[in-house]
C-alpha cells in the first residue's frame, strides 16, 4: 500500500469517527408539560438548553422562571447541552410548574 493510500484510509476512518459524536449534529427534543401538551424542538447537540427553555416559555406564554425543566428526573441547568447530558434523538424533557410556598396559615 502506498503512502497516499494509507493517508486516504486514515482520513476515511477519522471522518467516520466524527459523524457519530458531531457536536453540530441536530437532534429532535420533545418537551412535555404536566398536562400532556407536547412541543417539539430541533437543536444542535452543542446548543445550551437555556435557549430551548426560553423558546418554550415564550411559546406557551409563561415566564421561564416559573417553570422547571427535567431530563431523566434531574433538573436541567442553564449551561447544560444535549451533548453534556448524553441526550439522543427524540428524547423527552419534562416541564413542571414551579410551586411557591406550601405553608398553611395558623389558627
Amino acid at each position: 500500500m502506498s503512502e497516499e493510500d494509507q493517508n486516504q484510509a486514515s482520513q476515511h476512518q477519522q471522518d467516520e469517527g466524527v459523524k457519530s459524536e458531531d457536536a453540530n449534529a441536530t437532534i429532535n427534543i420533545k418537551v412535555v408539560s404536566s398536562t400532556g401538551e407536547e412541543v417539539f424542538f430541533k437543536i444542535k447537540r452543542s446548543t445550551k438548553l437555556s435557549k430551548l427553555q426560553g423558546a418554550y416559555a415564550s411559546k406557551v406564554g409563561k415566564d421561564v422562571g416559573s417553570i422547571r425543566f427535567l431530563y431523566d428526573g434531574d433538573r436541567i441547568n442553564d449551561d447544560d447541552t444535549p451533548a453534556s447530558l448524553d441526550m439522543e434523538d427524540n428524547d423527552t424533557i419534562d416541564v413542571m410548574v414551579e410551586q411557591v410556598g406550601g405553608s398553611h396559615s395558623l389558627p
